[in-house]
């Protein structure tokens, strides 16, 4: 959405809500909030918004403060759509925004660093402990949201492990030779590199888009696959295991955060906390459940490891080469890749290829 589009709709929302973040001194000890992303409350992070985090910290507030939360909520796009979060919450649109950083490959390049290596844990907890970790060494990952794009990063968020859903069966690499399969930004790459014919995709529009043939599977998590009822249009889920990504930001807009009275910003950053967790421990559970239901629906199965190693090693160039265009950006990404590729072995991971990525 451009400026003016936000502009227009920012003294439109201002007009319809007669608030922006905490509302007139006749209501002083109300803040009203608003939360938006553009995927739909199925996405287990935009559930978890909708069922954890906004519930959690108006219980928290009004239990120790003497304030009082009114959320707004914009779900399914209905405020902002999946590329227009990151500027939606910098503008002042919303005041809280979920997104998916892959969304953002002109200003956040290498925040979707995990992306750069593919077959990774499929362990979500495991991906947010690695993205924990490197966040905490190179601080201009965090930095940049408040220093460029006025908002402040409240949580990482986890998703579950990729595998690849399909509206046909395969086995091999080479029989998805030409077959266009849909996925979002950096992970079209996984595709690209192994002679798949890569479209790019959002969930919003992922059910139609395999109802028409637009493409004939997707880079998905299970998840997505049984609660946005995409083994209707693709019936069998393959379990390849591309990796559970840390690639979505909870973020908050600066001047809304500024305004927040003193006692609430510690609750809202202990419960920014819980929320980062249960990204990764919700999407871990849910994943060997919602497995299992797609077993009852549809045709699922796990290829051998010879198939992923297959794949990995038709991408291994690709990390270099990527990090190689992200430095002449002046981003750190073989700083960043190294540190990912060492936080995944010491939290125990094993790559099926050891990817090299130096500074040259």
């Amino acid at each position: 959405m451009h400026g003016k589009r936000f502009a227009l709709a920012a003294l439109l929302s201002a007009l319809t809500l007669g608030v922006t973040g905490i509302v007139s001194a006749a209501q002083a000890d109300t803040i009203t909030l608003r939360i938006a992303t553009g995927h739909p409350p199925g996405v287990v992070y935009a559930g978890l918004m909708k069922n954890f985090f906004e519930p959690e910290l108006k219980k928290r507030v009004e239990a120790r403060t003497k304030h009082k939360i009114n959320w707004v909520e914009g779900y399914s796009g209905s405020i902002v759509k999946v590329t227009e979060t990151l500027e939606g919450v910098e503008n002042g649109i919303i005041d809280i925004g979920g997104f998916c950083f892959c969304f953002e490959p002109a200003k956040l390049p290498l925040h979707a660093f995990q992306v750069m290596l593919p077959f990774g844990t499929m362990d979500p907890t495991v991906s947010l402990a690695i993205a924990q970790d490197v966040y905490k060494q190179v601080p201009y990952l965090t930095e940049v949201f408040e220093k460029k794009y006025n908002q402040k990063l409240l949580a990482h968020i986890a998703d579950g492990g990729y595998n690849l859903g399909t509206s046909f069966d395969w086995n091999k690499v080479s029989d998805l030779k030409g077959i266009k399969i849909a996925g979002a930004g950096l992970n079209l790459n996984w595709l690209k590199y192994a002679g798949v014919t890569p479209v790019q995709g959002s969930l919003p529009e992922a059910y139609t888009g395999m109802k028409t043939h637009v493409y004939e599977g997707w880079i998905m998590f299970p998840s997505a696959w049984v609660n946005l009822k995409l083994y209707e249009p693709g019936p069998y889920y393959t379990m390849i295991g591309f990796g559970s990504i840390t690639w979505h930001g909870l973020t908050i807009n600066l001047n809304t955060w500024k305004k927040l009275p003193a006692d609430v910003k510690p609750i809202v950053l202990e419960v920014a906390h819980d929320f980062e967790q249960l990204t990764g421990t919700n999407n871990k559970a849910r994943y060997g459940s919602d497995v299992e239901k797609l077993k009852k629906l549809i045709h699922v199965k796990t290829l051998p490891d010879a198939v992923r190693k297959e794949w990995a090693e038709s991408l291994k160039d690709w990390p270099q080469q990527h990090a190689d265009a992200l430095e002449k950006q002046g981003l750190p990404a073989v700083q960043v890749l190294n540190l990912t590729l060492a936080a995944a072995e010491k939290h125990g991971y094993k790559w099926p290829v050891r990817y090299k990525i130096v500074k040259h």
